[in-house]
């Protein structure tokens, strides 16, 4: 039989605002770098890290729930000047907060 794949819980939050402050930096040069530096990627770092802070903020460390909260509020940005959409943003922030705790994001390790 198969085995789950176990949640990943992040610590609760020290300084969510210090949190937010690092995801936006991080996520939007990561943008930058994915594609072409576009002005729309600050715009998208700055939601992104919005959402996220509100979710720390509110108890949430579960990085699945934090992922689905940002797919699911990022759907009402608008994209249209942008290579990117929702799924991809929550992604990276997941990536992003994978390598941030030293956890292997290809194989969950």
């Amino acid at each position: 039989m198969t085995e789950p794949i176990p949640s990943i819980t992040l610590p609760p939050p020290q300084n969510p605002q210090q949190e937010g402050k690092w995801l936006l930096e991080t996520l939007h040069q990561w943008l930058d770098t994915e594609f072409l530096p576009e002005p729309v990627n600050q715009k998208i770092a700055e939601r992104a890290a919005q959402i996220f802070v509100r979710q720390r903020m509110e108890g949430e460390n579960d990085l699945g729930s934090l992922v689905i909260a940002i797919v699911t509020e990022m759907q009402a940005f608008d994209f249209s000047k942008s290579f990117y959409g929702e799924f991809a943003i929550a992604n990276a922030v997941s990536d992003l907060l994978l390598e941030s705790l030293g956890i292997d994001k290809c194989c969950g390790q």
